[in-house]
């Protein structure tokens, strides 16, 4: 069958940059890439056999359950509303595309996930980035905002595994009457007194109680899990109901999908010894990574990059690590900036000290 040369020329393009991407089947060894820093996926629920969905939510997908679902999100992450989405990307893509209006502004920290840019290029709303984590930088850009302005930040970033300041988001926000969103797709189920994520979990709940906007909460990872929920004002999702493409257009998530959700937050609420475990692991490896000097990215998350410059250099170790039986994922650029090239490292409440010893010893 023909392809078009345009197609062919961007496949070369990747593979003689050594950044072409393929799919693998999950090999047997120790996991250090895998999103479900709790375990909980491991877990069995009690879902069993429930029926399709059979259509939208609008039209035939609504549950009983569905909504207490989103109720007992909206408990749970402290929020007056919660929405359902089918999964992270679909939630940023829904919130993005359909709030800000045109003559609107939306400023996005630079590594903000590309779910959160795809749902900013849907959006009619003027964009800007502001450099990572640079508030000064940030202030310029809403200064020169026109509308309403949306800033949008990641609790846990994924590639660096660093986080916001909330602090002087909210100053900034509050100063500017600017709307906060933040995604807390790595940061839901590991931060927070009960797993509710940074924003509650930040030493200042009074300040930012029913601050943010809205906040977007997924579970396929700590809470191991899928779908996730968009998290704000009864306005909110009422609009999202009524505006939000992905989520009018899409067939519901099937009960069981649903029921797991419940069974997830139901389980990370009270999973503070596992939390306090991974917390422990996290420690470890930081501490074990400085004694060997290795060029580790500054990150209290499970998220923990050893960057090694050069996509041939990141792949060979990575190829490395994973003959050793620890399965590690190297992350190239354009993903990351050229230099920034690194071995991806997911710790979790499940690995043990001795596990992360020996990657310590192969990293070297």
């Amino acid at each position: 069958m023909k392809t078009p040369k345009t197609i062919l020329k961007k496949l070369n393009e990747r593979k003689e940059a050594d950044s072409f991407r393929s799919l693998n089947i999950a090999e047997d060894g120790i996991d250090f890439y895998s999103n479900d820093y709790l375990g909980i996926s491991k877990i069995k629920g009690v879902e069993e056999g429930l029926h399709g969905s059979t259509g939208s939510r609008l039209i035939s997908g609504n549950s009983e359950l569905a909504e207490q679902v989103e109720k007992e999100a909206a408990e749970f992450f402290n929020f007056p509303s919660a929405t359902l989405f089918n999964s992270g990307y679909a939630a940023n893509t829904g919130l993005l595309s359909c709030l800000p209006q045109r003559g609107d502004t939306i400023i996005y920290d630079e590594l903000c996930h590309a779910s959160i840019r795809d749902g900013i290029l849907l959006s009619k709303a003027d964009a800007y980035k502001f450099r990572h984590n640079d508030y000064d930088h940030l202030e310029v850009r809403i200064k020169a905002a026109k509308g309403e302005v949306y800033v949008v930040v990641e609790g846990v970033y994924s590639m660096d595994g660093d986080e916001p300041n909330f602090f002087f988001l909210n100053d900034i926000c509050d100063k500017y009457g600017a709307f906060l969103i933040v995604d807390e797709a790595h940061s839901g189920g590991v931060f927070g007194d009960t797993g509710e994520g940074l924003l509650q979990g930040y030493e200042c709940e009074d300040l930012l109680k029913g601050y943010a906007f809205a906040k977007v909460v997924t579970f396929g990872k700590a809470f191991g899990s899928h779908g996730a929920m968009v998290l704000g004002s009864a306005e909110l999702k009422e609009y999202l109901v009524n505006f939000s493409r992905p989520f009018i257009y899409t067939t519901a998530l099937p009960p069981s999908s649903v029921e797991r959700i419940q069974f997830a937050m139901k389980t990370v609420e009270s999973a503070e010894k596992t939390r306090w475990k991974l917390t422990k692991n996290i420690r470890h490896f930081r501490k074990m990574a400085e004694r060997k000097n290795l060029a580790v990215m500054d990150s209290r998350s499970p998220i923990q990059g050893v960057i090694i410059p050069s996509n041939a250099a990141a792949k060979a170790k990575a190829a490395e690590l994973v003959a050793l039986g620890f399965l590690v994922k190297a992350i190239l650029s354009p993903t990351v900036s050229k230099g920034q090239e690194r071995i991806r490292i997911c710790l979790h409440s499940y690995n043990t000290q001795k596990e992360i010893n020996a990657l310590i010893e192969a990293l070297l």
